[in-house]
């Protein structure tokens, strides 16, 4: 049975936020960097990953994400997770991850900080 990922893009006041689904690994990773791609090239000062609907991520798609967070860290802008399933966040925190990376419950979380 195949997990079928699936990827939503909206803007909410100055941040956009990705909410993924599915399972982020070595076949969907590619449309995920895609998309962060298309983000870092934007104005966008905040960009926020929804990971809470996501039911399993491999090293690939973790690689995305960390990549993803230096890039917003080289361009000044700010670069947060939203916390996802058990399996995502063990993952998270037995890679060190989750100490490096902003995590939080919810996307709001992370408007009008600095």
């Amino acid at each position: 049975m195949q997990s079928h990922f699936r990827l939503e893009r909206r803007v909410q006041d100055e941040a956009c936020v990705i909410s993924v689904s599915g399972e982020l690994d070595l076949a969907s990773s590619p449309a995920l960097e895609e998309e962060l791609d298309r983000v870092a090239a934007s104005g966008t000062g905040l960009v926020i990953v929804d990971l809470r609907e996501l039911e399993f991520m491999d090293s690939t798609g973790l690689s995305v994400l960390v990549k993803a967070h230096q890039r917003a860290e080289e361009q000044g802008k700010r670069f947060g997770l939203v916390n996802g399933s058990q399996q995502v966040q063990r993952l998270l925190t037995l890679t060190g991850v989750a100490d490096r990376l902003t995590l939080v419950n919810a996307p709001e979380e992370l408007f009008g900080g600095g």
